[in-house]
């Protein structure tokens, strides 16, 4: 791992929540932006209507643009989520697959509720942030 996360003493466990409330990245690090991922298939259509199935599919994207760097998962440092039309019955099936992409050491993450993101059909999308030393 190439950054060092930290859940502080007097605030909340938030892994159940699938996140990390801070981080660390040595100097040197050499960052990997990945743009906003969304459930789509390798042609750019959205693989499912039904929410959690964009969530997964989102998160082997994700996946597949790190490997193109030689890099997985582990080394992601933070993800920007955004959530269309968000209620608290969307958090359980982003804390499932965030748990089952990084199990009890998820990465920091802010999740941002909007009214609508490029296209109607897609639900949920995420940018993340990696470290490779």
């Amino acid at each position: 791992m190439t950054h060092t996360l930290v859940n502080p003493d007097g605030l909340h466990d938030p892994v159940p929540f699938g996140y990390s409330h801070t981080a660390t990245v040595p100097a040197g690090t050499e960052l990997v932006l990945v743009a906003g991922q969304y459930g789509s298939g390798p042609d750019g259509a959205v693989v499912s209507t039904d929410f959690t199935e964009q969530v997964k599919q989102t998160f082997r994207n994700i996946g597949v643009a790190l490997a193109a760097h030689g890099l997985d998962l582990s080394h992601v440092v933070q993800l920007r989520t955004y959530v269309v039309n968000h209620d608290v019955s969307k958090l359980g099936p982003i804390a499932g697959a965030v748990q089952e992409g990084w199990g009890t050491k998820p990465p920091t993450q802010t999740l941002i509720g909007v009214a609508s993101l490029a296209t109607p059909d897609v639900l949920f999308e995420v940018e993340a942030l990696a470290a490779r030393s």
